[in-house]
């Protein structure tokens, strides 16, 4: 090994850094997380000598400046954002490979181009030609679009002090590499070492810069844990590549409020916004079915109303089996154990398949009771009203729970036609009266099973 480099040992989970390796981490308590990489101990000096003193300051000293936030006109994507772009900010946006993070950035770039907005799209993965056939799918561009196909680090770095864009795209961060450091692209090193000089672009030249980065099996984005840190917002694009729609749902945003989403449909010319995210998940529910009901969830600000189906049969084998789509199966076997408890209903001698149509994934405690009434709705082979709504965290003890937002469920379901709405009866009080609705309180899932009975 040439001289002043050294073996040291990355956490590809957070980023902590051994002198050997181990098979759990100490930081993250993960395992088989650890990967070798030589680093150079001379670049990476600190560099000794004069500086100049840091300032310090009061809050009274501070002046406030009034952020003017740059709209896309695509409003599910400026929705997460928290209202548009905020100049300076660095935005991190994941997604599982061919979700359509690319498609959906050069769609805000044409629309960034259209106002007369500078914006460099910079791909490391795609050639200039693989860019030019996806823009010919999605529509026309405008000049102020300028494209640049590099991984240098140093390269992009003087690009982008030369030229001077409003808006950064980098496609993606694990192709891009610095000559300092001696790992390969993609590693601990270079990830956080390329994630940290736009990090200093972004702030220090109030350049906005959005990172794709690839996820990995898990879900979460690839490389060090440190990455979601360093950025201002985390922008997860989730959905099933077979299905039609795809969800962008911020995790992480210093500029607005968290766990927002936008609802998109793939379509053959990009990616389409689904302005009533709600309509779009209950087309096709069957009329009459049962083991099927309409539950109201929130993600962020924003109700989705969401079809809760729910199979229940004998089983012919000695261990029943459970299977869920979209909700949390340990949720689901808790539930069916309260209702075997409180309720009697023989559940641990059936099979039971809970799903939420539309492949969306629901994890909020909200639809606790729209599960146990699918239930129940199935065991009993009898149907729901389809005018009828449900919304409620059940408990242990069988007591439904209160919830949050209630007025902005009850509008959303009226919104829609719905004329029964079952919720918490603790919840009654905070809700004001809407014309066109009936409010059923309940207090536990005994008399809920009986509202839908009747």
């Amino acid at each position: 090994m040439a001289k002043g480099k050294t073996t040291v040992y990355f956490c590809q989970s957070c980023g902590y850094e051994s002198s050997k390796w181990m098979g759990q981490c100490p930081g993250c308590r993960e395992w088989n997380t650890f990967v070798e990489e030589i680093v150079d101990k001379k670049s990476s000096a600190k560099t000794t000598g004069s500086r100049e003193t840091a300032k310090i300051v009061t809050l009274k000293q501070i002046e406030m400046s009034k952020q003017q936030r740059l709209r896309t006109q695509i409003q599910e994507f400026d929705r997460v954002l928290g209202g548009g772009i905020v100049p300076g900010s660095l935005v991190l946006v994941g997604g599982d490979p061919g979700i359509g993070k690319s498609t959906l950035l050069l769609q805000v770039c044409q629309k960034l181009s259209q106002i007369s907005r500078k914006v460099l799209y910079i791909s490391g993965e795609e050639s200039l030609q693989q860019i030019k056939i996806r823009s010919e799918r999605i529509g026309t561009f405008s000049d102020s679009l300028t494209l640049l196909c590099e991984t240098n680090l140093a390269d992009i770095k003087n690009v982008i002090q030369r030229e001077k864009p409003e808006i950064v795209i980098i496609d993606s961060i694990q192709t891009m590499y610095s000559e300092e450091i001696s790992s390969a692209p993609g590693s601990v090193s270079q990830v956080r070492e390329a994630t940290a000089s736009f990090m200093q672009i972004a702030k220090g030249m109030g350049i906005t810069v959005f990172i794709v980065g690839h996820v990995t099996k898990e879900g979460v984005v690839a490389g060090p844990r440190v990455l979601e840190h360093m950025v201002d917002t985390v922008l997860y694009f989730e959905g099933d590549r077979h299905a039609a729609y795809r969800i962008l749902r911020g995790v992480k945003n210093r500029f607005g409020s968290t766990n927002e989403i936008g609802v998109f449909e793939m379509c053959g010319d990009g990616l389409r916004e689904v302005q009533n995210p709600s309509e779009y998940m209950l087309n096709g529910k069957p009329k009459g079915a049962s083991g099927s009901i309409v539950a109201c969830s929130i993600e962020g600000t924003r109700p989705i109303l969401l079809e809760i189906q729910a199979l229940v049969c004998h089983s012919s084998f000695g261990i029943p089996r459970r299977t869920a789509a979209g909700a949390d199966l340990n949720r689901v076997n808790l539930l069916m154990a309260v209702l075997e408890k409180r309720q009697g209903l023989p559940m641990s001698s059936s099979d039971a398949y809970v799903n939420i149509a539309g492949g969306i994934r629901m994890t909020e405690p909200a639809i606790d009771l729209g599960i146990v009434l699918a239930l129940v709705s199935s065991y009993q082979d009898k149907a729901i009203s389809d005018k009828t709504i449900c919304f409620g965290e059940v408990g242990l003890s069988g007591e439904v729970r209160a919830v949050n937002m209630v007025q902005q469920r009850v509008q959303e379901a009226e919104k829609l036609g719905f004329e029964k709405c079952i919720l918490p009866k603790v919840c009654l009080d905070s809700v004001k009266e809407i014309k066109g609705i009936q409010l059923i309180g309940v207090a536990d899932v005994r008399e809920a099973i009986r509202c839908i009975g009747s």
